[in-house]
């Protein structure tokens, strides 16, 4: 893999963690595993940036060696889903926090 595939790679993977992590907020049940709440919500919201920033990087490769047709072809592409990382990433985050303060007011 050659340019900017690696980026889209890396870029794949940050956005599965952004995602995963919350999913692991909401599987904990006792109040010791809340702990690390904060913890997993900075990181999924970290990896979300960090899939975005390589996003950018990606589109800036493509464009210092020229490629217009691929920008042409990816940028709607890409824009559509970095708003639905974000979007995703930020409401599963938020779902957790709701759920475990809701345990928490209820304990």
């Amino acid at each position: 893999m050659q340019g900017a595939g690696w980026l889209n790679v890396g870029s794949l993977v940050f956005g599965l963690i952004a995602w995963i992590l919350p999913a692991i907020n909401l599987s904990y049940r006792t109040q010791a595993e809340y702990r690390n709440l904060v913890v997993l919500s900075v990181t999924s919201v970290s990896a979300c940036a960090i899939a975005l920033c390589l996003q950018v990087l990606s589109l800036n490769y493509l464009v210092r060696i020229g490629d217009w047709s691929a920008l042409m072809d990816i940028s709607p592409t890409v824009a559509l889903v970095a708003t639905l990382l974000l979007v995703v990433t930020l409401t599963l985050n938020a779902i957790a926090l709701v759920v475990h303060f809701r345990k928490t007011v209820n304990d």
